[in-house]
């Protein structure tokens, strides 16, 4: 077991680390075997009716459930990676001071990106900032980078305040070993007892945050905000024709763990803010530009052999998060070949039932613990730890840098301040530094994908390395989810067109990855890069099968058929097996059926537009960028999401295929039961009035935003009308067909 003989001795009465088997491992297996059989047979079926098929229409519908089977079949097929050796870690960071002394841990750099002040406040950014500052780990090993990707002197003037704070705030949280780090949660947490102590840091922290509010709010830092030199010519970098979409670097050492003292004369870390060169001109990669500049800068001037990716809304909720880390990279049984350690994505704020599915369980999850027992789960894009080596080459060689001070073996030996060091930073954060070589492409963080994160995790296995999927019960990092239907659906539509990227490039999982770290991970990383593709299937039974009812088309086996059984099994095995694993992770019955309905939402409208915008890309038709989920939210808007009630408000084409698919169910379930009970055709029609009404219940929601509301949240009338529209002219179309 992984975990025993470490090194510096560490005996197995001792373990930094141990694992086991999911006990529902073996009946995984054994469900796999059966549900395949049953598959099978589905298939069989479909080949059967098509053969015999004597007339164009009967044809095509069963051409069009063959073909959605099919996706569905190698959709579950693939997730079946997940199932077949899943494990649960637990380390023991106690034992670390066994192995090794604290002057002895690795270095560590963190790194935080920000797009967009407007969109993700700085204040937020800075309490995500304070809280990784805090850590239980030397600091003067610790260095805290900030990508600011819009360029905002605001952003910079929030850091600016955050380090002045950060001399109140650090020894604030080691005096009194709180677990909350992040300033904003600790005050607005009861579970503190009132001091003048508190008070008092409560009074700076609310000055802090007036000041930087006050600085948002105008738009500018003004010359009342200044209070020296050497802040007025940071500042005098955005006069002129300094914008964020073209500048020249800015790099600010704002605390430096050499000479910056906190109020109880221990050392800082190191705090240092990083906005890249932007040019018009040339190609800047989105979040995976911005981290590998970070990662340039970083090795520059700090190079810790370890560096965390954090997200800017992801707070430290757990101080002892590196000791964990630790209890893995100690050991030399996987030292060698291991890339990164992976925590979930978890987030505060989510309401009672998870409206949206934002706890992402399976993804989250029960994926990634699947994942595990193979070679690791993927790369999220924050709360990643990530050994330095990883990203300069494969296990066994390193790609040589294009300069010396580049290499992650080198030795620093000169301050962060000193102007070589200054110069050499600016040099590798400059826009045409990756011109002619090999970044993004060998080293560094991907490029290829809109989903940087999941497709730089999926070369790095490809070249050898492994992960650790670390969930400890205490979550390590809190986030803000989005509580906006629209901006749910938007990331989503983003995540699709990224994962066709992978899919079809050269690169695509099925082919190389399966060649490269074998068959259950490449059959796992399919099971993502073609997630998009589920949009075929969806729209096929959310819209044929109820169509073809109107006009008494049956399209599935009578209940007295044997067929009817497989239908029946083939539907409860699915949803069973997902509702159990959901439960045996904590989850409860209303979060699992929120989620389920996600699928089904998302499937319809964000893949549907995801897949549909990234071939119109393909064909050189269209462009998509990189949009910032908006991090802002008004109280109305935050009291309809604390009651469980979706958020429309605008007119997005997103909400279209989801009205049009509300309005044709419930008409189909509506004239379905009339047609059933009446006894026409009741046994044959049965599955199908059956489906309507499944996606009726599930899309209740829709009908509330249609009908019963008038808060500003409702869905817009236009999309109303539209939908509306065209599930008219779709049932005049069926209509027509069958007459003739």
């Amino acid at each position: 077991m992984e975990g025993r003989g470490l090194r510096g001795g560490c005996t197995a009465q001792a373990p930094l680390h141990t694992f086991e088997p999911l006990q529902r491992t073996a009946l995984n297996r054994v469900f796999a075997v059966v549900y395949s059989c049953a598959i099978i047979a589905l298939l069989y079926r479909h080949t059967q009716i098509l053969l015999y098929s004597t007339t164009l229409l009967s044809f095509s519908m069963t051409l069009s459930l063959l073909i959605s089977d099919l996706v569905l079949a190698f959709m579950w097929a693939c997730g079946q990676a997940f199932r077949m050796r899943p494990i649960r870690r637990k380390e023991f960071a106690e034992n670390l001071k066994g192995i090794m002394k604290e002057e002895d841990f690795p270095g560590l750099d963190v790194f935080i990106c920000t797009a967009d002040p407007h969109k993700e406040p700085p204040m937020n950014v800075v309490n995500t900032a304070l809280s990784l500052m805090a850590y239980d780990y030397p600091k003067e090993k610790l260095s805290v980078y900030v990508s600011d990707d819009g360029g905002s002197a605001l952003t910079l003037f929030a850091f600016m305040e955050a380090a002045k704070f950060a001399c109140h705030w650090l020894p604030f949280c080691r005096e009194h070993n709180i677990m909350d780090r992040s300033p904003q949660v600790y005050f607005a947490s009861n579970y503190h007892s009132w001091s003048p102590e508190i008070e008092e840091i409560k009074e700076i922290y609310e000055n802090m945050k007036v000041r930087v509010g006050n600085v948002v709010n105008r738009g500018e830092v003004s010359e009342i905000y200044i209070n020296n030199d050497q802040e007025r010519e940071a500042f005098d970098k955005w006069r002129g024709a300094f914008t964020p979409q073209d500048h020249p670097t800015v790099i600010q050492v704002l605390l430096d763990n050499s000479t910056d003292k906190d109020i109880t004369g221990h050392c800082l870390p190191n705090l240092i803010y990083v906005s890249r060169q932007k040019s018009k001109t040339s190609p800047h990669h989105f979040k995976a530009g911005a981290l590998n500049v970070l990662l340039r800068v970083s090795t520059i001037m700090t190079n810790a052999p370890i560096f965390l990716t954090q997200d800017c809304d992801m707070y430290s909720n757990d101080p002892q998060t590196p000791l964990r880390v630790l209890c893995y990279i100690c050991d030399p049984a996987i030292e060698r070949t291991l890339g990164f350690v992976q925590f979930p994505q978890r987030s505060r704020g989510i309401n009672r039932d998870d409206t949206y599915g934002c706890e992402y369980k399976h993804l989250g999850e029960i994926h990634p613990m699947g994942f595990d027992g193979l070679r690791g789960p993927d790369y999220c894009g924050t709360g990643t730890f990530f050994l330095r080596q990883a990203l300069f080459g494969d296990p066994s060689t390193s790609v040589k840098s294009e300069i010396l001070e580049l290499s992650p073996d080198r030795i620093k030996n000169k301050p962060i301040k000193s102007p070589d060091i200054l110069a050499l930073a600016h040099h590798v954060a400059s826009c045409n530094y990756e011109n002619q070589n090999k970044w993004g492409y060998k080293m560094g963080f991907r490029y290829g994908s809109l989903v940087e994160d999941f497709y730089t995790g999926y070369r790095l296995q490809c070249d050898g390395w492994r992960s650790i999927f670390c969930n400890p019960k205490r979550a390590a990092f809190l986030g803000n989810a989005p509580i906006n239907f629209v901006d749910v659906l938007s990331q989503c539509k983003r995540w699709a067109i990224g994962l066709l990227e992978t899919a079809s490039s050269k690169y695509s999982p099925i082919t190389f990855g399966t060649k490269s770290m074998g068959l259950l991970m490449g059959l796992g990383y399919s099971y993502y890069a073609f997630w998009p593709i589920l949009s075929i299937p969806v729209t096929v039974y959310a819209f044929l099968p109820q169509l073809v009812l109107v006009s008494g088309v049956s399209v599935f086996p009578e209940i007295t058929e044997p067929w009817f059984l497989l239908y029946l099994f083939l539907v409860l095995g699915a949803y069973g097996q997902d509702f159990l694993e959901y439960v045996l992770e904590g989850a409860t019955f209303r979060k699992w059926w929120n989620a389920q309905r996600m699928w089904m939402i998302r499937s319809l409208s964000s893949f549907s537009f995801g897949t549909a915008e990234y071939f119109l890309k393909s064909i050189g038709l269209s462009t998509c960028g990189f949009n910032v989920t908006n991090k802002v939210v008004d109280d109305e808007q935050n009291k309809r999401y604390s009651q469980g009630i979706f958020e429309f408000g605008v007119p997005s084409p997103l909400f279209v295929p989801l009205t049009m698919a509300a309005i044709i169910n419930l008409f189909s379930f509506i004239w379905g039961t009339i047609l059933v009970f009446g006894g026409s055709n009741e046994e044959g029609l049965l599955l199908q009035m059956l489906l309507a009404g499944c996606i009726f219940v599930n899309f209740f929601p829709i009908y509330e935003a249609i009908a019963l509301r008038n808060d500003k949240g409702k869905l817009p009338t236009k999309i109303t009308i539209i939908a509306t529209l065209l599930a008219g002219a779709l049932y005049t179309a069926t209509s027509f067909i069958f007459k003739r």
